[in-house]
């Protein structure tokens, strides 16, 4: 399918009702789990067609991966400040503490079907993964190019993957989501000092 097809096809949703169709969305996914999920069970719960649905989104995996990333207050694509920890301090000062709980506890509801359906796996990759991958090596890069990143740095290929071993990491440590003052804190004494900024 085409882009054009794609932005065609959902267009006819208004930005205001998108937004209510995915919170409904991340409501039955909080409630009943991914497996339960059922199209049908979306379509009740916000008054809408199967076919609106399937029309829109697609697929079940491709709404819930759509439904997740409504959810990100800033694309770090979009981030840019002049300097690495600036961009970081932007990154996490726009994160919401309750929005980040509510996503750590339901992408660790997803872990277990992300194993079971390659359809969610990709969906989730393609569209909320792969993007923010793609900001965060763009930002890192704007910092080699600046000079506060040495090129030769081993641990620019480890950024995302220190990143999201936190969020991992701390509910299983200390039983907490990750909130913005431990990702400050985490930044500023695990990432800035591998980075050598």
């Amino acid at each position: 399918m085409t882009e054009e097809t794609t932005a065609s096809r959902r267009s006819r949703i208004t930005p205001e009702r998108q937004a209510e169709l995915h919170e409904a969305v991340l409501d039955l996914l909080r409630e009943v789990g991914y497996d339960a999920l059922t199209m049908d069970a979306v379509a009740a719960r916000t008054k809408s067609s199967k076919a609106t649905l399937y029309r829109q989104w697609g697929s079940k995996p491709e709404l819930v991966a759509r439904a997740l990333r409504c959810t990100q207050p800033v694309a770090l694509a979009d981030i840019d400040t002049g300097t690495v920890r600036g961009d970081f301090a932007v990154m996490i000062q726009h994160s919401d503490d309750a929005q980040m709980a509510k996503d750590t506890a339901l992408l660790r509801g997803l872990a277990h079907a992300v194993h079971e359906s390659p359809e969610l796996h990709k969906a989730l990759r393609d569209l909320l993964v792969d993007p923010e991958i793609t900001g965060l090596q763009a930002m890192l890069r704007r910092g080699v190019d600046r000079g506060e990143i040495a090129p030769d740095c081993k641990a620019l290929d480890f950024v995302p993957h220190m990143l999201i071993g936190a969020f991992i990491a701390l509910p299983l440590i200390e039983d907490r989501p990750v909130d913005r003052e431990f990702l400050g804190q985490f930044c500023d004494a695990v990432v800035f000092p591998a980075l050598g900024v």
